[in-house]
């Protein structure tokens, strides 16, 4: 095998650094900066390397690549990319890089350590560390920036992780970067984060998608160029200067329609889209954006319901973009983008662009605004790390609706917004003394939900007290935020009592309540923190009886209490000796028999990848592509076992098909022929509907593993007149 010359790899991505940060205007005095973080970095990761095994400095390098080319940030930016891991990888501190560079490029880079912790491989997320993430974007938009550059590098250079690692980490940026490239505006990082993330979630499904859109983009390839040749030829006989571009939807986005819509991959036909991109100034871009609707339209139906009109109505984090939908030549529908150069550059650097809109003093009220509702987050956040985190991604990742005060005043809400969070959003003493609401001027009910347009007047009373119910009536964050604030100071007490309780009980017993038997005791009762915990105990919904089943299980060590809780064992309590035939499922690094059962989510069945999921009155067995996967794995990451089939058991597995097509006689007996006589397969349910010369149904039918479903799939789609056969994987 051919060497690599890393010193020349080393000095290629240097000089390219160089380069893409003088074409972006760096002057003599950034260049110098930028040279002189690269010496300092270059010295802190000596002789360090990656898993690849590839120089570590490498990995900086890239980073401030993707900080300087892709997003677009300048000099302090990019040395701070270049040492974001010096602090916490070598001797220097942040006094070192204060006299070394400055105030600002060591805030940054002290910033990005103190949020490191929070996507270590190890631990899982917290409160505390995630309200150290959302103070960094409040305080410097900067740090979060270069996190998400860092997050980028790591997903595109994940192949050279462990397996357990690719599925954490990918998982992980599912369920955070993801909708925080969203909600910044980083439209192209969201794809990206989405795409590599099921590469590693799902390979066989990315695998196949992105070979269907290799061929898609050949079949259609020279269509969409016959189209975009004719858009360019409207647009030039009426003098407008502008550029196109080609887009196309991502793997992971195509995936999701598909899922959304119960459509197959040729189904969908906003595969691709033409951007238009007009050289207007600022004052005569929203007329010019309509001008060009207007011609296009002219020529092409547009498909009235596919309207998206973020120019009127920006989006909360600055969008603007006009999209239409039209019938093209020979039947096809195409989706068109219509924006403004300076639209485009927001669009793609999100609040980069704000950011350099900042440093030349003319700010922007977009980010201004986007940041003031992270504080509101802040300050009212919760101690529950779980909680607090699902408030944290509704605030990056929901659609906003548009209402209006009595007096006409616009306000932003998420989508499915009731009135008690615009109440909230007007003030929080309004939201807290709530008593009904107008909508329109028709009284309505507070769980009501709110749509775009509509006018809302608020009704309170002083003697009004909010109620437990509100919080499933309520959508935004800062509502959220308040009221468990509330129903927090008011539990207070019971879990002060609980805790004295608590301690009181263990004292009999001879067991101090510290942090070992604190922990030991979250993992026996499945909850999430010590303040839940000794609230139950307060309530008394965990009492003496309760405790005694803890102390009868617990001698330490969360995975051999799993071992103890879990093995099967006879009416004499022993651990059963259980024949290798039964063994379905083993657990564990030593690949143990434990009692369980089968997700009904996604039924998982012999062959498919499979995980363990601790639930408190058992381990529930869920398929590693199932749709709940994701948030178990990158939110509870501590309560998932490993899991895999025995290959030795062949036990066999009940198994739902759907299948639909064009009715023909004698249909039902060539699908029953197929399933009992040619496969030798056991039927145990089947049900079939037809009218209007279709037809569709079900089979439950018992296989012995994944590879002898997926066999009787094919045979049944090769029967003339059936269209479609898919595996259910839900429960109705």
């Amino acid at each position: 095998m051919e060497q690599v010359d890393y010193a020349k790899v080393v000095r290629s991505q240097y000089r390219a650094l160089l380069k893409s940060a003088t074409e972006r205007g760096a002057d003599k005095e950034d260049l110098a900066l930028i040279r002189k973080a690269y010496k300092v970095a270059e010295d802190a990761h000596k002789d360090v390397r990656r898993k690849s095994g590839e120089p570590y400095i490498t990995h900086p390098l890239a980073v401030a690549q993707i900080v300087s080319q892709e997003i677009g940030l300048g000099a302090q930016s990019i040395a701070a990319a270049l040492m974001h891991d010096v602090i916490e990888d070598s001797e220097y501190t942040r006094e070192d890089l204060d006299r070394m560079f400055g105030s600002s490029v060591a805030y940054i880079v002290e910033g990005l350590t103190k949020i490191q912790g929070i996507f270590d491989m190890q631990t899982s997320m917290q409160s505390e560390n995630f309200r150290k993430l959302l103070v960094s974007i409040s305080d410097d938009v900067r740090v979060v920036l270069i996190k998400m550059a860092d997050r980028l590098h790591n997903m595109r250079t994940l192949d050279s992780m462990a397996h357990a690692k690719q599925l954490k980490i990918a998982s992980e940026t599912m369920y955070i970067f993801a909708p925080l490239a969203h909600r910044m505006g980083l439209y192209t990082f969201k794809q990206e984060f989405e795409d590599l993330s099921l590469k590693y979630l799902e390979p066989e499904v990315y695998e196949e998608l992105e070979d269907k859109l290799v061929q898609a983009e050949e079949n259609d390839g020279a269509y969409l160029e016959r189209f975009g040749h004719g858009l360019e030829d409207l647009l030039k006989s009426e003098g407008l200067a502008f550029s196109l571009k080609r887009r196309n939807k991502g793997v992971f986005s195509i995936r999701r329609k598909m899922q959304n819509q119960n459509v197959p991959f040729e189904e969908v036909y906003d595969k691709y889209a033409v951007r238009i991109i007009l050289d207007s100034s600022p004052k005569r871009e929203k007329s010019d954006i309509w001008r060009v609707y207007s011609l296009i339209t002219s020529i092409y139906r547009p498909n009235p319901r596919r309207l998206r009109d973020w120019v009127t109505t920006p989006k909360a984090n600055g969008y603007e973009s006009l999209h239409i939908t039209v019938m093209g030549p020979e039947g096809h529908w195409i989706e068109i983008q219509i924006r403004s150069k300076r639209m485009d550059d927001e669009a793609e650097r999100g609040y980069a662009a704000h950011w350099r809109y900042k440093e030349d003093g003319s700010g922007s009220a977009a980010l201004d605004s986007w940041i003031e509702r992270i504080r509101d987050v802040v300050e009212g956040h919760s101690e529950n790390a779980v909680e607090f985190v699902d408030q944290f991604k509704l605030q990056l990742f929901s659609d906003e609706i548009f209402v209006f005060t009595p007096q006409g005043k616009m306000v932003t809400l998420p989508k499915r917004s009731s009135p008690l969070d615009f109440a909230f959003e007007i003030h929080t003493d309004l939201g807290m003394k709530t008593l009904g609401a107008k909508v329109n001027g028709q009284l309505v009910a507070l769980s009501h939900q709110l749509q775009n347009g509509d006018q809302v007047q608020i009704i309170s009373s002083d003697t009004q007290i909010p109620q437990e119910s509100w919080l499933d009536w309520v959508s935004s964050p800062k509502a959220k935020s308040k009221l468990r604030s509330y129903f927090r100071d008011r539990a207070r007490t019971q879990e002060s009592d609980g805790k004295e309780r608590l301690e009181r009980m263990l004292k009999r017993a001879n067991i101090e309540l510290n942090q070992s038997t604190t922990q030991r005791m979250l993992n026996f009762y499945a909850v999430r923190n010590p303040k839940e915990l000794f609230l139950k105990f307060g309530k008394g919904e965990l009492d003496s009886e309760r405790l005694r089943d803890f102390l009868r299980e617990d001698s330490g060590g969360f995975y051999q209490y799993i071992l103890r809780r879990f093995r099967p064992k006879s009416k004499e309590g022993a651990v059963k000796d259980v024949p290798n035939s039964s063994n379905i499922v083993l657990f564990g690094p030593d690949e143990v028999v434990l009692e369980h059962r089968l997700a009904h989510c996604c039924r998982p069945i012999q062959g498919d990848g499979i995980f363990g999921f601790i639930e408190e009155n058992g381990i529930e067995v869920h398929r590693t592509d199932c749709k709940h996967a994701v948030k178990l794995q990158g939110q509870f990451a501590e309560r998932v076992i490993k899991a895999e089939w025995n290959r030795g058991s062949r036990q066999g597995f009940n198994a739902v098909l759907r299948f639909s097509g064009i009715d023909s006689k004698g249909l039902i007996l060539k699908v029953t022929k197929v399933i009992t006589s040619d496969m030798q397969i056991d039927i145990r349910a089947f049900h079939i509907d037809g009218s209007d010369g279709v037809f569709q149904g079900t089979v439950s039918v018992h296989v012995a593993d994944r590879s002898h479903l997926s066999d009787l799939v094919q045979r049944l789609k090769s029967i003339k007149g059936v269209e479609r056969v898919d595996r259910e994987i839900s429960v109705r």
